[in-house]
Parts: structure tokens; C-alpha cells; sequence
């Protein structure tokens, strides 16, 4: 399935993509809950009522119609792994960064969560906005020290995210949570694709662009520490929740390691895509004024 949250009517909800229709589940299956992370919740019978709506003809919406939201709006963490391919590493030596036989995590704030289509900020701050494309997935159940031959049955499944880095704050401290968590920065989508329909998740090809110009081009074939290998490293230490998105890294191509640099600016439009998972497009704007508040 394709689970994916929209906008539809001033509502927000959760469905399925058939086609180009979103099968509503208020509508097809009116016992389920009305977002997505409490339907993962929910555990195996909700996502079986789900399958079974999935069928239904009397709930659909247009895809065009609605507006797609990242599948999780809030995830409970949004972890993500830096320098997991090897061409990466190489672009980023001159910057600094080298290989380690750990994996290196870092957190992204949840609130930097945007969805399919929705504008990515350039922060008031800094002009060194980067773009990251990358293999993510969504944890389905509750777990902690998970051996590497069972990660793969605490996947919900696996969507796209854009890691959007400000280098130089990124760059000042080791932790990088700073330069990888503005507001904005973390566009997921366009859906959650269970693991039935991905299949291998090591064997997808991956591309970004800029505008119209290719910018990466790899296969998640070439991660370092793998899907598995990174649940299995993670819950050594800490549990994973339900609705926790983990990104496994991205390929060479950064705008940051081109000569001249190549940072994102107001009016690009960043689109990536990964084999069976679809593409996430988003506009890049000025940060706009409204966004100091006191609430």
C-alpha cells in the first residue's frame, strides 16, 4: 500500500493511493483513527482493515484533488545517519569529515517536518542551503535491541526525505543538529510504501534534481551501514517508537561540494526520486516574515 496524510476540504486525513485516487479512510473504513501515526499504532489489525478499504470504490478522491502532507506529520524522532555512502565521503573530506567505524547519527528537530509541494525555507541566517536526497523509513513497532536478522519486521515502510542541511551552522558543532533542523528542513513523502511493494529496500535507484539539472544519481546498493544494520546499531542504546523516521544517509552530488559551490536559492525546485517509492518535489523561498512568533 501506499499510505499517504492530505488536505482535503480544510480537513487533514489518511489514506491510500490507487491509481491516481486517494481512497479515503474516513469514509471507507470510518473505524480507523484519522492520522497516520496512530494507525501504525494501532498495530496489524487496523493496517489489515486498511488493506481491505484499500478495495473500496466508494471513497475515492482524485489524487489532484487533494493535497498531499508528509506521511507522519509529527514523527515521535527523526534520526538520521551522515556520511553513508562513499562517494559522499570523498566530496566531504575537503570539508573536514572522514570515515568512522560507527555509524555517526544525528537528531532533526520534528517540527522541521514539511510535506510534498510545501516551500523550503532559505533561512534568514545563512545562504549555504544544501539539498540531501535519501532513502528513509518509518519504525512500525515499539523495539529495542533488535538483531540485524529481525530489523526488517519493525519496518512500516519506506518513503523519501530531503535532508536540508545549512552548512555553516552545521558545521559549527559535532552534534550537526543545529544546521540540520530549521524549520522546513525535513520535506517527506510523498507517501509511506509498505515493505510488500518496496521489497529489497538495498537494491533502489536514487536521483536528485535541481531545477532541471541532475544533481545525484546512486543506489541505495552502495550504503555503508544498511537499513538492518542501522535499526540493530540504534536500539543498542534506546528504543524505537512507533512513527520514529530514520534516514539512511545520501550519495554524492551536495550542492556544498561543487566548485563553485551550488546553494539552494529562492525560485530552485529540489525533486528527488527513489525507485518504487515515488518523487518528493518541493519549492525553495525567501524565509518568509511570519515566521517570528510568540504564540
Amino acid at each position: 500500500m501506499k499510505l499517504v496524510s492530505f488536505h482535503h476540504d480544510g480537513a487533514t486525513r489518511i489514506g491510500c493511493v490507487v491509481g491516481d485516487e486517494v481512497v479515503d479512510f474516513a469514509v471507507a473504513a470510518p473505524e480507523l483513527p484519522r492520522n497516520m501515526l496512530a494507525l501504525l499504532e494501532a498495530g496489524p489489525g487496523a493496517l489489515g482493515a486498511a488493506r481491505r478499504a484499500e478495495h473500496s470504490t466508494l471513497a475515492r478522491i482524485r489524487l489532484a484533488e487533494v493535497r498531499l502532507a508528509a506521511p507522519i506529520l509529527r514523527p515521535p524522532k527523526f534520526l538520521a545517519i551522515g556520511l553513508n555512502y562513499a562517494d559522499h565521503i570523498a566530496e566531504a573530506r575537503p570539508a573536514g569529515y572522514q570515515a568512522t567505524e560507527a555509524p555517526i547519527f544525528f537528531n532533526k528537530q520534528s517540527t522541521c517536518v514539511i510535506g510534498p509541494g510545501e516551500p523550503i525555507h532559505v533561512p534568514r541566517v545563512s545562504n549555504r542551503l544544501d539539498y540531501e536526497g535519501e532513502l528513509a523509513f518509518v519504525i512500525g513497532r515499539r523495539c529495542r535491541h533488535v538483531p540485524r536478522e529481525r530489523a526488517h519486521e519493525v519496518v512500516a515502510g519506506f518513503t523519501i526525505c530531503n535532508d536540508v542541511s545549512v552548512r555553516d551552522w552545521q558545521r559549527r558543532t559535532p552534534t550537526m543538529t543545529m544546521g540540520k533542523s530549521f524549520d522546513s528542513h525535513g520535506p517527506l513523502g510523498p507517501w509511506l510504501v509498505t515493505p510488500d511493494e518496496v521489497g529489497d529496500p538495498h537494491v533502489l535507484a536514487i536521483r536528485t534534481w535541481v531545477n532541471d539539472e541532475l544533481r545525484q544519481d546512486a543506489n541505495t546498493r552502495l550504503l555503508i551501514h544498511d537499513c538492518w544494520a542501522q535499526i540493530e546499531h540504534l536500539t543498542t542504546a534506546f528504543t524505537l517508537e512507533v512513527g520514529d523516521v530514520i534516514s539512511t544517509g545520501t550519495p554524492a552530488g551536495v550542492g556544498g561540494a561543487m566548485k563553485p559551490p551550488k546553494w539552494l536559492v529562492a525560485g530552485d525546485r529540489v525533486r528527488i526520486e527513489i525507485d518504487r517509492l515515488g518523487t518528493l518535489e518541493n519549492p525553495v523561498i525567501e524565509e518568509p516574515p511570519d515566521t517570528a512568533r510568540i504564540t
